[in-house]
């Protein structure tokens, strides 16, 4: 059976209070859409959660998750991601990407050189860096998301093009 297609929508950062309740990280556009999208599942999809928010709280949403009633159980979900089905999320516009969309895209420089394929797409604050592998490099090369350094992304051919920094390459 495939595997179904689903997207990253949040996290489980923790308990909130002693009833079961959770607080999310929500990586929506709109923090609270993480309840619009259920149910949504653990990533090996052997869990599956309806979601009801139920506050703001510090670093991101109070929440209950169905088939969670206890501090306890709270507990033992953090760090669990949660998934949503694709085909319940938001068509995006031409110039955005869902990150699982971007892994594992060769990447070309404006020459067509291969620089090798996006591993992960990293966060640090000052917006999305494309974390690239070419076998025989010593590390993986680090670009900035933005359209001056990554003028194309082609998702249907599977390919990105780059125009890296001189000091990247």
């Amino acid at each position: 059976m495939p595997k179904p297609d689903r997207i990253c929508v949040g996290a489980i950062a923790g308990s909130f209070g002693v009833k079961g309740e959770l607080r999310l990280k929500s990586f929506c556009t709109m923090p609270e859409d993480i309840a619009a999208y259920g149910p949504l599942y653990s990533e090996d999809g052997a869990r599956s959660f309806t979601v009801r928010l139920t506050r703001a709280v510090t670093g991101g949403l109070g929440a209950r998750l169905s088939g969670v009633a206890t501090k306890e159980e709270a507990d033992a979900l953090k760090g669990v991601t949660l998934w949503a089905d694709r085909d319940r999320l938001p068509s995006l516009p031409d110039d955005e990407f869902y990150h699982s969309d971007l892994i594992g895209l060769e990447v070309f420089d404006t020459g067509g050189a291969a620089l090798g394929k996006v591993r992960a797409v990293q966060n640090f604050g000052a917006g999305d860096i494309l974390e690239i592998y070419a076998p025989g490099r010593r590390t993986t090369l680090m670009l900035p998301f933005t359209r001056t350094v990554v003028p194309t992304v082609d998702l249907k051919a599977g390919r990105i093009v780059a125009d890296p920094p001189e000091e990247a390459e």
